[in-house]
């Protein structure tokens, strides 16, 4: 019951403030890109300020790799990772699905911020536009984030990556640091949230240049290490 009461609380913070944030996306694009950033480091703030006050929440990072532009593939099992990954690599180009890119308003600033967009049917024109979005990531020095597994699973699930994954890492050249996170055991896709300490473990990093089948793998069983068995 406690449990309840508490997510209806992050909820009602969370959402409540969160509508100033959404509201002044569009206003800060307009701005230039980093308005836009800083208009969605504030948000990540608050989200990681009511996260702690209200669920008892907090996150801890180890293993960081050093200084550098990285191609960063991260487990996805709750909403948590995708604010806090944002602010913690450093405003990384981050790689989404084509349904939010087409979402009225919001697309539009996702692509200002410089999001990378995958088309899940993977057609060749699609994969063609994703690659140059990649390569024009790589131009701008951000470091390039991505969920290969394409979308939120449970905890425990370990499905096999997105074909998408391979084309970008081919087109970037840069090292893949995978990261397990087990945010999934406070923050479930169903049922009330729990406090307690997430994880986010990086791996060594995995030099450019590796076949498919190789860096696949290794990417796979790295982001799944903090997964029970």
């Amino acid at each position: 019951m406690i449990a309840w009461v508490r997510t209806a609380i992050f909820a009602l913070l969370f959402y409540g403030g969160s509508v100033l944030f959404v509201l002044a996306t569009p206003i800060s694009a307009l701005f230039g890109q980093r308005a836009l950033v800083a208009n969605v480091h504030g948000w990540i703030r608050w989200h990681r300020l009511v996260a702690w006050l209200s669920l008892g929440i907090t996150c801890r990072f180890e293993n960081r790799p050093p200084p550098g532009q990285y191609f960063y593939a991260a487990k996805h099992h709750a909403m948590l990772e995708t604010f806090e990954l944002a602010l913690e690599l450093g405003d990384p180009v981050i790689v989404i699905k084509r349904e939010l890119a087409q979402i009225p308003l919001w697309g539009w600033a996702a692509r200002r911020y410089g999001m990378i967009v995958v088309d899940r049917d993977a057609s060749a024109p699609a994969l063609r536009q994703m690659i140059r979005e990649a390569r024009e990531a790589l131009a701008s020095g951000r470091s390039v984030l991505i969920f290969p597994e394409g979308t939120r699973v449970p905890t425990g699930a370990m499905p096999p990556l997105k074909s998408g994954f391979a084309g970008i890492y081919r087109a970037l050249g840069l090292p893949v640091v995978p990261i397990a996170i087990d945010s999934g055991v406070v923050w479930p896709r169903t049922g009330p949230k729990r406090g307690g300490v997430v994880t986010f473990r990086f791996a060594d990093p995995e030099p450019p240049g590796l076949l498919r089948p190789e860096i696949e793998a290794r990417t796979h069983d790295a982001i799944n290490v903090l997964e029970p068995r």
